[in-house]
Parts: C-alpha cells; structure tokens; sequence
C-alpha cells in the first residue's frame, strides 16, 4: 500500500464514520516503533506505522485510522483530543477505534558490569566497563577483578 492509497482510504473511513472529509495526507513512517500512528497538530498530517498493515491486516489498520481520525475530527472543531479527555474516549467508542496499538514495546535491557576487589572484597556494580589495570578499589587500593555481568529490564 502506498502513502496515496493510505490517504484515500483514510478519507474514505472519515466520510463513513464520521461524516466528514479528510482534508489532509496521510503518511507510512517507519520511524515509528511502539505508536500505531500520529497526528500532527502543526500540519494536520496523519503518520501511519506500517507495521500494523504488514503484520496485523487491514482491520487493525482502519482501527488505528479511526484513532487517529477522533484526534483529527476533536482538534478540528476545537473540542479536546487527548487520550484522556471524556469527549475522545466516548468518539472512540461511538465509531469502533483502537484504544492502544498492538505493537508491543520492547522491554529496554540495562547491563551491569560487577568487579570485586581482591583485598577487601567490595563489590562493585558499574554501567560502563572499567579498566581494571587502571582503576583500583576506592575503599583500599587493592585490584579489581571482573567477575560477571548482570542484565536487567528496566
């Protein structure tokens, strides 16, 4: 599907559901990782990840369309268009939309270096890697050794 096509069946959703043109473009962004789309306040554009056409099909995508048209439609009459305002949650539900995006977040990993000190036997847990024939232990001067890295989601 092209960025044309997309435009032409986003107009076509407004018109059905709504009762009112889509005047602007609508756009694939690939930028996009966890959004299922956005519309912009400044331009009116309308981006779509292609993420939802390519691997949740055609009903997911006039789901997210239909999202992102109650954000357009609200902000257009001058009417509040965040998620969280009353009269958004009640168009959602009035045409049918997608509250969330069904593309999962991915769960950011933090690695942990642990050293430990041969003398006094501190543990050290660091983000960055240290030079350990450089850097001793703050607490006596001994040497570090490395001994394992931890990950965990944050």
């Amino acid at each position: 599907m092209t960025d044309q096509e997309l435009t032409e069946l986003i107009k076509k959703v407004s018109q059905e559901y709504f009762g009112k043109p889509f005047v602007h473009q609508a756009y694939f962004n690939s930028r996009l990782k966890t959004t299922g789309g956005r519309f912009h306040l400044k331009d009116r554009n309308i981006d779509i990840n292609p993420k939802i056409y390519q691997e949740f099909g055609i009903e997911t995508l006039v789901g997210v369309i239909k999202h992102e048209l109650c954000h357009y439609h609200l902000y257009n009459d001058g009417l509040p268009a965040q998620h969280r305002d009353r009269t958004f949650r009640i168009l959602l539900q009035q045409v049918g939309g997608l509250r969330y995006s069904p593309i999962k977040s991915t769960v950011k990993k933090k690695t942990y270096h642990v050293y430990e000190c041969t003398n006094c036997q501190t543990i050290y847990q660091r983000v960055k890697k240290i030079n350990t024939s450089r850097f001793v232990c703050g607490k006596c001067r001994g040497k570090l050794k490395y001994l394992k890295d931890i990950v965990i989601s944050a």
